[in-house]
């Protein structure tokens, strides 16, 4: 039996662009990227040099911090370059891949039978475990402190999404064989939430306690889910893996093959044909995104989705986590006297001057203008009305600016991730960087407390 979840805060944001639930295969990139700014917190030790030949689903570089903890190569091929930063700092690592694709031999785990020790080191070594995100502080989780309970959220209501009820169908085995695996490092329950309406996979699945959740955005965030059914307090850790990374994980442990591949949506208002895409992590963006037609040069390319993702060049790289790649016109452009002149075209939570709450159901073609600059912290009110989180907003990200431990402690700094505070961002009139703010905070607190 399920538990419902009704989320009444929020905000759907409703924008042309949306896949069509049609699926080609990606034309196969020349080179290939590790971009170590998905890892957060992660020090990168090398295992491979420039001229090394790797095979698919072979380590390339380990964690410092925790050596079992291994980062694989999603294609076979040669290391053809490391781009480093300051300080000789790691940013990205360049794989020239092969024509004809070798995987590194690996073996099989009977999960049924299989111990939690044996589990843990199969999926470190594997290359899995860094698909296993905790919270506190919204990184790759410890393998030293077993959490409360593992949370996967089946249900993406986040602008222009890849609708996880169509990119899982037929993938139950390689579910079921992740959730019993990691049923088995936790002694509380694997949390699966899936939309009310939806057809989920994952909602037959056996060893979960599912929810189903309705709502407005961010009712399918996994830290809303959190905060719902299980809130995290000081010295408490809970597990969160995204739907597509336990297949990754399931199909591991099934054929003992690290199997990259990922079905993306391409989608936005930019986008001709917007559609989904069968490639593999660490792509070349360019590769699907001229395929599907592009109505403008003037584009804003972003990796992952409209309110989380990070600018991307067009012949940049699929990030590691990253289900949706979103094509937008680029906002350089400006309304001569705009703030005083009525929108129909826009979206707002203010019905002053904006007339969006009388078509609840309209799609928008959105640019990236933020329609004003950066000043102080405006105190309106709006936060509130789509921060579901039973938190204060604004008062979290103050205490975070002024780097405030005991008030971010005290506000329930543990529990959120830089996408609790995407849509806050998003309506914030003052056009502060919430998602900054939030990560900059939770780093603080893991160096000082964590």
């Amino acid at each position: 039996m399920s538990k419902d979840i009704r989320i009444r805060k929020g905000l759907d944001i409703k924008l042309v662009g949306a896949a069509e639930q049609t699926t080609v295969a990606g034309i196969p990139s020349n080179v290939y990227a590790i971009q170590l700014s998905d890892f957060h917190g992660i020090t990168p030790k090398m295992l491979k040099k420039v001229g090394d030949k790797v095979q698919a689903g072979e380590a390339v570089f380990y964690n410092k911090s925790v050596e079992a903890m291994k980062f694989v190569s999603p294609v076979s091929g040669e290391l053809s370059e490391i781009i480093r930063g300051e300080r000789r700092r790691i940013l990205t690592i360049k794989i020239k891949a092969d024509s004809t694709q070798q995987y590194a031999a690996g073996n099989s785990l009977n999960v049924a039978s299989a111990d939690a020790e044996s589990i843990k080191n199969h999926l470190l070594t594997s290359g899995c475990w860094p698909f296993i995100k905790q919270r506190p502080y919204d990184i790759i989780a410890n393998p030293d402190v077993a959490p409360k309970a593992i949370f996967v959220s089946a249900y993406a209501s986040a602008p222009l999404a890849a609708d996880y009820d169509y990119v899982l169908a037929g993938k139950e085995a390689e579910l079921q064989a992740a959730i019993t695996a990691l049923g088995k490092l936790t002694e509380g329950s694997v949390h699966v939430s899936v939309g009310k309406k939806s057809n989920s996979p994952m909602a037959g699945l056996d060893g979960i306690t599912l929810h189903k959740v309705s709502g407005p955005h961010p009712s399918g965030n996994v830290g809303t889910q959190i905060n719902k059914i299980d809130p995290v307090n000081k010295g408490e850790v809970v597990w969160t893996v995204s739907p597509q990374d336990l297949v990754m994980i399931g199909e591991t442990l099934l054929t003992g093959k690290f199997n990259a591949e990922r079905i993306i949506a391409l989608v936005g208002s930019a986008v001709e044909k917007p559609k989904y895409y069968k490639t593999k992590i660490g792509v070349e963006v360019a590769t699907f995104l001229y395929n599907s037609g592009v109505k403008e040069e003037n584009i804003r390319v972003i990796n992952g989705n409209i309110l989380t993702g990070l600018k991307s060049a067009p012949d940049g790289y699929l990030g590691y986590y990253n289900n949706t790649v979103t094509v937008i016109p680029e906002g350089n452009d400006y309304d001569f006297f705009g703030w005083k002149r009525p929108m129909f075209n826009k979206v707002s939570t203010s019905r002053a001057m904006t007339f969006s709450w009388l078509t609840p159901n309209k799609k928008y073609d959105l640019n990236t203008n933020t329609n004003g600059e950066h000043r102080a912290f405006v105190v309106t009110g709006s936060y509130e009305e789509v921060f579901p989180l039973d938190m204060y907003p604004l008062q979290m990200l103050k205490a975070c600016m002024v780097k405030d431990l005991d008030e971010m402690e005290a506000l329930g700094m543990y529990e959120v991730a830089p996408e609790d505070f995407a849509l806050t961002e998003f309506v914030c009139v003052s056009k502060q960087p919430h998602q900054e703010i939030i990560r900059e905070g939770l780093d603080l607190m893991y160096k000082e407390i964590g």
